[in-house]
């Protein structure tokens, strides 16, 4: 936006709150009187992708209407009004022309990736940096409130007692787009990707849907995934909703399997057939046998993210073979022994693999009196299970003794403790492609 040269008084701005200037008098600078033509209503910044953005002008409400003048003509002194060289002649920008602080900021919503929560714009911190007046910091805390409330002008010692709760403005992501209706939520991809999903998915359930999705939408794959999986139920489905088919399909490939399964069964059985035919044919296959159980079941708490191996496997092979593909899955605890029709022979525990000698065979220290599961078992049940013999998994077996998959103790705890606490629990799997792992 830019604004007429002219010849300018000696620019002086003192420090403060936004809420400390709005409001306060214009006067037109004579040789001996101040002549009133309007007060401060807000402040205009022309280029706010800065990290602090430079105050560019100030908008004031007149008799004749709202006009500005250009930053560098106006001082203000600590306790005074709003000095200007002459009564302002230049209107206001369009909205879509330029950013203003009070309407297009204040009482909007922004991530605090540091305080990893949802907060609102209560009041801005202005600073003269290098002789320029910038946006240095967004107030969050009910100190903002009460100077924008009017409590700072009569009683400054209680607001100063308040702590201030202040966000750094270069913490905020740069607002590029000057059109206020795209600029309610800013967001740092890469911050937010380095959160944990728990921190992550509880700023996304504080935004409304369509804001949970952008910031959905801006993250890749996998940490959307991670996130969505801590979400509940309703917010899973309103943010499906509003990614599309093909975008939502990509992430939920990258859930873990029985977590994809709990949510593609909650959906409507059009949409769960659009979203599974936008997905890899085998993870489709995968994930609509899971749906097929009832989730208080083994079945439908188990995961088809597993590593499997064949009985006459060196120890020395399998350890290699296990660094090869530990990029791909996090779940390494057990590895399960079966021959090529899958029925499970045995188990081997990390901690027995390490132990035994590089020539050893498999078989030869696998642990063949094992604890399995059907997969209609009661989920209750098979916490239980874990539990009593103080498993990270147990496997789910078929009638003919094979693999279906495995259920983790994680999995194991969410079906039988709140929602709300599940969510914040550590994951162990994450699911790769393919969904099982071979030593073959």
């Amino acid at each position: 936006m830019p604004l007429p040269a002219r010849t300018a008084v000696t620019p002086t701005f003192r420090d403060g709150f936004l809420s400390d200037f709005i409001g306060l008098p214009a006067m037109v600078k004579g040789s001996a009187t101040r002549v009133p033509v309007g007060k401060i209503v807000d402040f205009v910044i022309s280029h706010p992708g800065d990290t602090f953005p430079r105050i560019d002008a100030v908008k004031i409400k007149t008799k004749d209407g709202m006009r500005i003048v250009p930053i560098a003509e106006v001082a203000v002194d600590r306790n005074g009004p709003l000095l200007l060289d002459a009564v302002p002649t230049i209107e206001s920008p369009a909205d879509d022309a330029a950013l203003y602080l009070v309407e297009d900021l204040l009482d909007k919503q922004i991530v605090d990736v540091d305080g990893r929560k949802v907060v609102r714009i209560n009041d801005l911190e202005l600073a003269m940096t290098g002789g320029t007046l910038r946006v240095v910091a967004a107030e969050v805390g009910v100190a903002g409130l009460l100077r924008r409330l009017g409590v700072g002008r009569v009683a400054r010692d209680l607001v100063g007692r308040v702590p201030r709760n202040l966000i750094a403005w270069n913490n905020v992501e740069p607002i590029h787009d000057l059109n206020p209706s795209e600029i309610r939520l800013s967001v740092s991809e890469g911050r937010l990707s380095r959160l944990h999903p728990s921190d992550l998915a509880e700023i996304i359930g504080d935004l409304s849907a369509q804001d949970a999705a952008r910031v959905m939408g801006s993250l890749d794959d996998q940490t959307a995934a991670d996130a969505l999986e801590h979400l509940d139920a309703d917010t899973q489905r309103a943010i499906i909703d509003d990614l599309g088919t093909e975008r939502a399909a990509d992430i939920i490939e990258e859930m873990d399997s029985d977590d994809a399964a709990d949510l593609l069964g909650d959906l409507p059985a059009e949409q769960q057939a659009q979203l599974l035919a936008e997905m890899d044919a085998e993870t489709a296959h995968d994930l609509r046998e899971l749906v097929s159980y009832n989730e208080n079941t083994a079945g439908g708490l188990m995961t088809t993210d597993y590593v499997w191996i064949y009985p006459h496997r060196t120890i020395s092979a399998t350890i290699e073979k296990i660094r090869e593909i530990a990029p791909q899955t996090e779940f390494v605890y057990y590895l399960y022994v079966t021959d090529q029709a899958e029925k499970l022979l045995g188990v081997i525990s990390l901690r027995t693999l390490l132990l035994a000698r590089p020539h050893a065979t498999v078989d030869d220290v696998m642990e063949t009196d094992i604890v399995s599961v059907r997969a209609d078992a009661n989920a209750e049940d098979v916490a239980s299970l874990i539990a009593r013999y103080d498993l990270m998994a147990v496997p789910v077996l078929d009638d003919d003794g094979k693999m279906q998959g495995i259920v983790t103790v994680d999995d194991a705890i969410d079906a039988i403790i709140p929602d709300k606490l599940k969510r914040k629990l550590p994951r162990f799997t994450k699911k790769p492609k393919p969904p099982a792992h071979a030593t073959s």
